[in-house]
């Protein structure tokens, strides 16, 4: 009897327990399921989204060998899409890039000007940003659009600073300005050290002299 009467209080006190948080174990067993579907649930979405981008970009690839221009409207309906549609994915910033030089090949300069434009204003990818500035510049210099191509290149970052003084010097000369020219190819001897490109400066420098 004491035994039925022991079980009894114990199934009254789970039973008073069970009215006072039943409710409330329901709801965080709940939160957490609907937590972990959620969780798998962007995982799911995020891996879709980037095999996508990835598809988008391999397209923008594969058309940036092709010529023809049905090629060049590939590369850029493929670029528009990732930025567009896939801008945090990081293959709409490398597409831009692709779509960029591809275009600049083909004398499209300001559809080139403008992929690059996006990745300096709206990209927000510190790593590639600078490259896009000297690619940048490098179009403005090819559209004789000097002081603009000059403006791309202040604040060089210290990895970037031997390029950039390349690049200045390239287009101080197209602007006749032989001896701010000179000093700017100087200097990127200076800051490229050892790097192999400080033949090709130097090889600036002397047909400088000679002209």
């Amino acid at each position: 009897m004491a035994y039925d009467l022991e079980e009894q209080e114990k199934l009254d006190a789970l039973r008073a327990w069970w009215e006072r948080y039943g409710t409330l174990c329901v709801v965080i067993a709940f939160v957490i399921a609907a937590s972990v579907a959620g969780w798998r649930g962007w995982q799911w979405y995020q891996g879709h989204q980037a095999s996508q981008a990835m598809g988008y970009y391999e397209a923008l690839e594969n058309a940036a060998t092709q010529d023809g221009d049905d090629a060049i409207t590939r590369v850029q309906a493929a670029s528009q899409t990732l930025r567009d549609d896939f801008a945090g994915s990081g293959y709409a910033v490398r597409g831009a890039l692709v779509a960029a030089e591809s275009l600049r090949r083909r004398g499209e300069l300001d559809a080139a000007r403008a992929q690059l434009e996006w990745v300096v204003a709206k990209s927000g990818d510190a790593a590639l940003i600078p490259l896009a500035r000297l690619r940048l510049a490098g179009i403005m210099l090819d559209q004789k659009k000097y002081d603009e191509a000059l403006s791309q290149l202040d604040n060089a970052p210290s990895s970037f600073a031997g390029l950039y003084a390349d690049r200045r010097g390239d287009i101080l000369f197209a602007q006749g300005k032989k001896d701010e020219a000179h000093a700017a190819w100087e200097n990127a001897l200076k800051l490229l050290g050892t790097d192999p490109l400080t033949q090709i400066v130097q090889l600036k420098i002397d047909a400088l002299g000679e002209a």
